[in-house]
């Protein structure tokens, strides 16, 4: 697992799951990661840089393609294009990243998504005059 040495990921996993309660798996990732964050047989930290804009970063490899992320989005590609030892993101359930595939591709960030069949049923429910692109 690759995070930022800031805990911008971790923080951002707290938004939206909360380890201490139930079982779901979104809740038992982030307290498997919290509690491995510093275990280096686990995870790995790398630095981010700031961009010049808010929410942006100097490691996201695709510039012009960053303003179109959602700008929490932001950390995850960034700290893919930090690592640069075979970065994949592993995406779950949101379907918007379909849309980017290409370019980040072509920028060397490959993007995982563990529940495929979900993916594309969320895409076209979100965006049904559009066809799921390939990935």
């Amino acid at each position: 697992m690759i995070i930022d040495d800031g805990y911008e990921i971790l923080k951002e996993y707290q938004n939206k799951t909360m380890p201490s309660k139930g079982k779901a798996v979104g809740g038992v990732f982030l307290k498997w990661l919290l509690n491995n964050s510093t275990n280096v047989r686990h995870c790995r930290q790398v630095p981010l840089t700031r961009g010049p804009c808010p929410d942006t970063y100097v490691e996201f490899p695709d510039q012009v393609l960053q303003d179109e992320f959602d700008p929490p989005d932001r950390k995850f590609v960034a700290v893919a294009g930090a690592d640069g030892c075979d970065p994949k993101v592993i995406q779950a359930a949101d379907c918007k990243w379909l849309n980017w595939n290409v370019r980040l591709k072509a920028a060397g960030i490959d993007v995982e998504y563990i529940c495929p069949d979900d993916i594309c049923r969320f895409y076209s429910n979100k965006f049904p005059n559009q066809t799921v692109p390939v990935f």
